[in-house]
């Protein structure tokens, strides 16, 4: 499986994080998480970076540091959940490896970000004690801006009724099928 990249896509909470180092020792490959990498470098958190730097900086170090992860070799990668609606971060991610976009409803979002105040773009929905309604409208207007460069994932993989073990064998094994049909 040498110069494989996979990268796993999807919304914050969707499972990226948590999968992604299971599924690397399974596949014996490395793993790294995007929103760590650039915590490490940065020397600060991403609501940090969002509060003092802004969105755009963030969005500046994330490409650079994407890029030096796309050069390496037999890898999974988990994204940040905006990392792909960035054109210049798909193009990148589609000519050096596999997307896979793990979905989730935008109720099982909302369950898993209601009392999260380390996303910053639900921070303030959070510590604003917001309704349902106005977070599952946030999630819902964040997919629906996304969702056109998840469903161009070489594999989705739905991860809402799926306990993580039986999805990370489900998903490893349609990995091992996905790099084998284009070897």
């Amino acid at each position: 499986m040498n110069e494989k990249r996979i990268y796993l896509t999807g919304f914050m909470t969707s499972g990226k994080s948590t999968l992604g180092p299971i599924l690397a020792n399974v596949l014996g490959m490395e793993f790294f998480d995007l929103d760590k990498e650039i915590e490490e470098k940065e020397k600060q958190t991403i609501v940090e970076i969002f509060e003092k730097k802004g969105e755009s900086y963030f969005r500046e170090v994330e490409h650079g540091i994407l890029k030096d992860l796309s050069k390496k070799d037999c890898v999974v990668i988990s994204l940040g959940g905006g990392t792909i609606t960035n054109k210049i971060n798909y193009d990148l991610l589609q000519s050096t490896g596999k997307i896979i976009y793990l979905k989730v409803s935008p109720n099982n979002l909302y369950k898993r970000l209601k009392n999260k105040i380390d996303r910053p773009l639900f921070r303030d929905l959070v510590l604003g004690e917001k309704s349902e309604e106005d977070f599952l409208e946030k999630i819902k207007e964040l997919l629906e801006k996304r969702r056109e460069y998840y469903e161009k994932a070489d594999l989705i993989i739905e991860t809402d009724m799926q306990p993580i073990g039986r999805t990370v064998d489900k998903t490893a094994n349609k990995i091992m099928a996905l790099f084998n049909e284009k070897s």
